[in-house]
């Protein structure tokens, strides 16, 4: 048996990072107490007095605000986000993003902060990777993309409140997709010009998903913006949005930039 000290001084370890692995070795607990732990002193499903208000669940609903930020986090949702149920109420947003860019982490913890003011969004390590995670009992109502089953696996399309937002912050969109499921890559070619070998280099952005409607999405949001794309092979189950052309780059360089 622990005391609660105990219990948070682990589950502090924890959330700077540390792996179960690392925690166990550390303090001597088992990763099971240490899971279970974490588990049971997630946010409870409770109101809390500074929550904000759900917009979407008004008698005249409206759209979330800031919509700058919202489009960025739908843009992370619809690539690497779910939504899931809490065992005492209410929802789990989570999404996951690769620990080599904290950059993109804090960015998506400060979305959802200025999307849902009052709420936490903490981060659990995993293997490769965290999850920002964020309870509210209203993140359905924020994504009604979600439902059963994988995102590949039904009809995703854009509620008209979702499109007005895209429509305006059209970029916003493409950097949470990119950030999520893209990726900006310097590729290279040899030449031979007057018996020399000459190398040239050029960056060019990829974006990849299973679904064919977020691809959609995707690629509807860069012909709005002007960016010129071209789908490339499938790998596996997978479609690749490719964008090459020197012109179109400068652009996604302009408002996406590289990972970080």
């Amino acid at each position: 048996m622990y005391d609660i000290e105990t219990r948070r001084r682990a589950l502090a370890l924890v959330s700077q990072g540390h792996s179960l692995n690392s925690v166990n070795r550390q303090t001597g607990i088992s990763r099971a107490a240490i899971r279970s732990w974490r588990e049971r002193l997630e946010p409870r499903p409770r109101a809390s007095a500074h929550s904000a208000p759900c917009v979407r669940c008004r008698p005249t609903p409206t759209a979330p605000a800031p919509a700058r930020a919202y489009a960025y986090l739908l843009g992370l949702y619809l690539g690497d986000g779910c939504i899931s149920p809490h065992p005492r109420g209410g929802h789990l947003l989570r999404i996951a993003c690769a620990d080599a860019w904290p950059g993109l982490i804090e960015e998506c913890r400060s979305a959802i902060r200025a999307v849902r003011p009052g709420s936490t969004a903490y981060v659990l390590r995993r293997q490769g990777c965290v999850v920002v995670t964020s309870y509210g009992r209203h993140w359905t109502c924020f994504f009604p993309q979600h439902g059963p089953g994988k995102k590949h696996e039904r009809h995703i399309f854009l509620e008209s409140w979702q499109q007005e937002i895209v429509e305006v912050y059209p970029w916003e969109l493409i950097r949470g997709l990119v950030h999520s499921d893209g990726c900006r890559i310097t590729n290279w070619t040899e030449k031979v010009i007057a018996g020399q070998h000459k190398r040239y280099e050029y960056p060019r952005y990829f974006f990849t998903n299973t679904s064919v409607d977020i691809v959609g999405i995707f690629t509807s949001a860069l012909d709005r913006v002007g960016v010129t794309w071209k789908a490339t092979q499938r790998k596996g189950t997978a479609q690749n949005v490719s964008i090459a052309r020197k012109a179109s780059v400068a652009l996604m360089d302009a408002h996406v930039g590289a990972k970080y």
